[in-house]
């Protein structure tokens, strides 16, 4: 089953004045794939990335997740559409600094409300228990070191058991240690047949990915 198919994607940016920052992408990618997208500063590989997440919706073309034309719904819809099938971890964790682990873990499960409180932390706590900071659950996330926060971003991400997770640099804040850790987590999310979609400039993690894409001035050359 495709996870993701992009069709015929072309997306302009306007300021300072027209420029084709996207030129006619088509991608397909499998359901348990895990694929980096590598090219330089400026490629166009961040913007894709916004647009598969529904963040951006001001393309030409047409994007299905898990089957479903994701372009052309309302905003309200693809709210609800990116809660429930995307997990994103962005380059910075963005965990609110004043609540625990735990409840940071929670807080996307609880806004799409289709469990209870005590499903929802029992699977938040069975997700802090793969990534190896259960032991940090009640902590308030500001007290984490870099490495441990982007794992409860991950955490995070993982809770509404997404159809694909994107990452934005998800290991561009880490030492070699901790990149190595996100990536075998990814490897293993993968592995039990979750998607997985990461920019990178890591060379060394995108080699070990399923696939490469590589991007050149708006185009897939790869």
């Amino acid at each position: 089953m495709k996870a993701l198919l992009v069709k015929n994607i072309n997306k302009y940016f306007y300021e300072p004045k027209k420029f084709q920052v996207l030129k006619n992408v088509n991608l397909e990618v499998e359901k348990g794939e895990f694929l980096s997208i590598i090219g330089k500063s400026g490629s166009g590989k961040s913007t894709l990335l916004y647009l598969l997440s529904t963040m951006d919706t001001e393309y030409e073309g047409e994007i299905y997740i898990n089957e479903t034309k994701v372009t052309g719904l309302s905003q309200n819809k693809l709210s609800d559409f990116r809660n429930k099938h995307i997990g994103f971890v962005f380059q910075f964790h963005y965990l609110l600094p004043e609540f625990s682990v735990l409840d940071n873990v929670m807080i996307p499960a609880l806004k799409l409300n289709l469990k209870s409180k005590e499903e929802i932390k029992e699977r938040a706590i069975e997700l802090l228990q793969m990534l190896d900071i259960k032991e940090n659950e009640t902590k308030l996330a500001s007290k984490l070191s870099g490495g441990q926060q982007q794992r409860v971003a991950i955490a995070r991400a993982l809770i509404n058991e997404p159809t694909i997770i994107m990452g934005d640099e998800p290991t561009g804040n880490l030492d070699s240690k901790n990149t190595e850790i996100v990536f075998d987590i990814f490897q293993k999310l993968a592995n039990k047949g979750q998607t997985i979609i990461t920019v990178t400039h890591d060379d060394e993690f995108a080699a070990k990915c399923n696939r490469i894409i590589e991007f050149s001035d708006g185009e897939i050359i790869n």
